[in-house]
């Protein structure tokens, strides 16, 4: 959800944000994977997250990272690995047949933005994407489903 909340912020960046990051009411800071600088508001919703955990002895603001003198990349990546396994459990138990993964939260921010109706270069912006280009090439890849969907209505009116 923290993820959603942040307009769809990967999981690299969430485990690197540091304390330092969120002052006067937002959060700031650069893409992993471009280098762009985003700014995203601080709400009472992600406020709520991260008050569920206990304060941590490290730099980072989210629970992802929480040792000093850990190797940074080690951590992020087993942490990566074990909540993508708990989601495939809470896929199993929930009974929903969806492949649930950490950039599940990216893909429905941007198909929520999409279905609002919100312009193409705002949901770049809100991902990150170095080009508009780049974010049809994404919702492009998110819109099967819609269309399947479309063919069903339509192959049941045939009959």
């Amino acid at each position: 959800m923290m993820s959603f909340y942040l307009r769809g912020m990967s999981f690299i960046d969430m485990a690197f944000l540091k304390k330092s990051d969120l002052r006067n009411g937002s959060v700031t800071y650069r893409r992993h994977k471009t280098g762009q600088l985003l700014v995203i508001a601080w709400t009472d919703e992600m406020q709520l997250i991260l008050d569920k955990y206990p304060e941590n002895g490290s730099d980072y603001l989210l629970p992802i990272i929480r040792k000093r003198g850990t190797v940074e990349l080690y951590a992020y990546r087993n942490a990566g690995y074990n909540i993508n396994r708990s989601l495939k459990k809470v896929a199993e138990r929930a009974g929903i047949d969806v492949h649930l993964t950490l950039y599940v939260a990216r893909h429905s921010w941007a198909s929520a933005a999409k279905a609002k109706g919100i312009p193409l270069s705002v949901i770049s912006e809100g991902l990150g994407h170095d080009s508009e280009a780049t974010t049809q090439i994404y919702l492009a890849s998110l819109d099967t489903s819609l269309v399947d969907n479309a063919n069903s209505l339509i192959l049941e009116s045939l009959k």
